[in-house]
């Protein structure tokens, strides 16, 4: 829930899920997470606060969080990792493909990052986890996809033939990493079930997504957009700035700020 300027980082990945089209959304909480169920509630008294004084671009802003989707939680009651939470909404998921979207990465993009992924998956039929290439030195901090282009057409489009979870450097196939952003079919569920602890005493999607891999085709998507990693604490800081200065309210006085830091250092 921590916010980048005035919104919370969380809000930011569900208006991507519904500008791609997606009208139910799961969020997996754990304990202590009751901040997050609160800012996509009605907030009555709050509303009617706002109506009362005429305030409607405030009143706007308040009631745009619920009413942006149909939203739903699942509590994992242990902190088992990204596949376990996964695992955790089988039941509400059922025997449809779905998307999942990470928190700790926004998108920045023309056209939906998640939307592109779905135009994909539209055409090919087949899972897909979203990449970006990273620099060597971080192949370490994400799951890895080696891979080959599908099609000479497009070079976005790669078939997986590996998926390895924080690769040593020295044992990357590639610098393609996984971002976030994942198409997935019902059939993860079964692996994810029977899935073994795996980097960081975890269930890692990525050790499932490999094995399902050996099953049916497995595709990566090196989608457009500028993504920003807000799990960092310096990415966070950047991704702050970077939205700030988008803002014709903050921009001119930010900007006078870091100049004034600057030379100050």
């Amino acid at each position: 829930m921590l916010p980048i300027v005035d919104k919370p980082t969380i809000q930011y990945i569900i208006e991507e899920a519904v500008a791609s089209g997606i009208e139910d959304i799961i969020i997996v909480t754990g304990k202590g997470k009751r901040a997050i169920e609160d800012h996509f509630d009605y907030s009555f008294e709050l509303e009617q606060n706002l109506a009362g004084k005429q305030k409607w671009d405030l009143l706007n802003e308040v009631r745009k969080p619920s009413e942006m989707a149909d939203i739903h939680y699942i509590r994992q009651k242990e902190p088992k990792g990204l596949g376990h939470a996964i695992w955790c909404a089988r039941k509400f998921i059922g025997n449809e493909p779905f998307a999942v979207l990470l928190g700790d990465d926004i998108v920045e993009s023309k056209q939906p990052c998640l939307g592109q992924m779905m135009e994909v998956y539209d055409e090919l039929q087949s899972p897909i986890v979203g990449v970006q290439p990273v620099d060597w030195s971080e192949v370490s901090r994400y799951g890895i996809v080696d891979g080959e282009v599908v099609s000479p057409t497009d070079d976005r489009v790669f078939r997986a033939r590996r998926l390895i979870e924080k690769p040593k450097t020295e044992d990357a196939p590639s610098n393609l990493a996984i971002m976030g952003r994942y198409i997935l079919t019902p059939d993860i569920f079964d692996i994810l079930g029977q899935q073994s602890a795996g980097v960081g005493g975890e269930i890692q999607l990525t050790d499932a997504l490999s094995r399902l891999n050996d099953q049916r085709q497995i595709l990566a998507y090196h989608f457009d957009g500028l993504r920003h990693d807000v799990g960092e604490k310096l990415g966070f800081i950047e991704t702050t700035i970077h939205y700030a200065l988008q803002r014709p309210d903050l921009r001119d006085d930010l900007l006078n700020y870091l100049k004034k830091i600057v030379s100050s250092n």
